[in-house]
């Protein structure tokens, strides 16, 4: 207990400045590229989202102070020590697939205002900047977190403000229109945004002091940053998109002039290399709690991280060069899988949280060999998982496939509500059926007992 620290307002600072890259932008552009939506449904269709799904990752980030265990760790109070991987292995997808999306377009900005330097080059740049970001660890991300909020958020008000006041063509809320389908899409991209950062988002809270940062006081530090910092760069994004219907990292220099133009290019560009680290940091946590998941005792030094870290870098710098040039629909798949996948299980983790045990879990039996009392598997919790995610079945709607339930609602994507009314209920039932009594939760325990090998700042 005694090496906690921190403030809650610190994760407004990492959170906000976390958005403000080039691939927040481009995903508000898919509002009227991908959807057809008008401005002022676009932004709606992000209010939305963005308001419903912060509010669900914010309760995971309120976790943290309490257990003080990273979240894929936590998870093995809802799956087993074992089960969990079944979360683990998607969630190091995830991170790896946002971390090259985020290469691409950051390599986009660089070129922009920098032609010498290719998108091979950009890539590989990004990618060693925020590596060694990464290494040196969580105390170098806030303090980026900080300074990025700063300046690189007086930059995108700037623009935000040039371009909406003054920036933008004739005619420029005439175009576009509604239709229910690219509504609810939208929707469901603005609020997989923020539940993307759920696997994670309690590592950046887990080292502050249970008594200091209570649950309200974190979740709202964490939500306010997070929406925030999505909604001015995602708004931006989607008038690019009415604007110009093109390329929107490209569109920046000739809509905002110049030397706005530029100057937001370069905070792209910077912030991408500086913030991605953050994808990184989160893979590099659950390739460990992977390992340990069979090597209990195995922690991995400086050197071990380093490694590891390298290795998935090269993989995403890897899947940077193949799909950059699809990238906008190989985009918009990672999100449509990730959506299917993460729903329930942040489903099952709330509720058990929240709703089953109340945030009463025995620590130690994280990282018993056998599990503790949570043993290695939790048959019944990965059933309701899978059972989450068929029910998303008939009603996904998207390039890779439609359900038939889908089609007949006019090719209008409803699995990730499916997802969660039929999550939430058979979850609690599971836990019902299946009830143990809650442990009590050992604070004192996550100052001595290993977490996953990566220092505490």
């Amino acid at each position: 207990m005694s090496e906690r620290h921190g403030r809650t307002r610190d994760l407004f600072t990492i959170w906000f400045s976390a958005n403000l890259g080039p691939l927040t932008v481009v995903t508000g552009a898919l509002a009227p590229t991908a959807f057809g939506l008008s401005f002022g449904w676009s932004v709606a269709a992000l209010l939305v989202g963005h308001l419903g799904g912060g509010f669900l990752m914010a309760l995971h980030s309120a976790q943290g102070p309490q257990l003080g265990v990273p979240q894929m760790i936590q998870s093995r109070g809802q799956f087993g020590s074992v089960g969990a991987l079944a979360v683990i292995l998607v969630v190091i997808v995830m991170y790896q697939g946002f971390f090259a999306s985020n290469l691409v377009v950051g390599a986009q900005s660089l070129n922009q205002v920098v032609p010498a330097v290719g998108r091979g080059e950009g890539v590989v740049l990004g990618a060693l900047v925020s590596l060694a970001v990464a290494v040196v660890g969580y105390r170098l991300m806030h303090r980026i977190g900080a300074l990025t909020s700063w300046a690189f958020g007086a930059v995108q008000l700037a623009g935000a403000a040039w371009l909406l006041f003054g920036g933008l063509p004739d005619g420029f809320l005439d175009q576009g229109g509604f239709s229910l389908a690219g509504f609810l899409g939208m929707v469901s991209v603005g609020a997989l945004w923020q539940i993307a950062y759920a696997p994670y988002v309690s590592d950046y809270s887990r080292y502050m002091p249970a008594d200091k940062a209570g649950i309200r006081s974190t979740l709202w530090c964490t939500y306010a940053g997070c929406v925030l910092g999505s909604l001015l760069p995602m708004v931006v994004g989607a008038a690019i998109g009415v604007a110009d219907g093109g390329d929107p990292i490209a569109a920046q220099s000739h809509l905002l002039g110049s030397p706005l133009g530029q100057i937001t290019l370069w905070s792209f560009a910077l912030v991408t290399m500086l913030t991605n680290s953050m994808n990184l940091y989160g893979a590099v946590l659950c390739a460990v709690t992977a390992v340990q998941t069979f090597a209990h005792r195995w922690l991995p030094r400086a050197t071990g991280r380093s490694v590891i870290g390298g290795v998935l870098t090269a993989l995403s710098v890897a899947l940077a060069l193949v799909f950059a040039d699809s990238f906008m629909t190989s985009y918009l798949n990672l999100i449509y899988v990730l959506q299917y996948v993460l729903i329930p299980w942040t489903a099952i983790n709330l509720v058990d949280f929240y709703l089953v045990r109340h945030g009463h879990y025995d620590v130690a039996s994280f990282f018993a060999k056998d599990g503790g009392i949570y043993g290695r598997w939790n048959v019944a919790a990965l059933a309701v998982y899978a059972l989450g995610i068929l029910a998303e079945i008939p009603f996904m709607a998207q390039s890779l496939y439609t359900g038939p339930l889908a089609h007949a609602l006019g090719d209008t994507d409803l699995g990730w509500i499916a997802g969660l009314i039929v999550t939430v209920p058979a979850y609690l039932l599971a836990a019902r059926l299946t009830a143990r009594k809650p442990a009590a939760v050992d604070v004192s325990a996550t100052a001595t007992v290993p977490t996953t090998g990566v220092p505490a700042p």
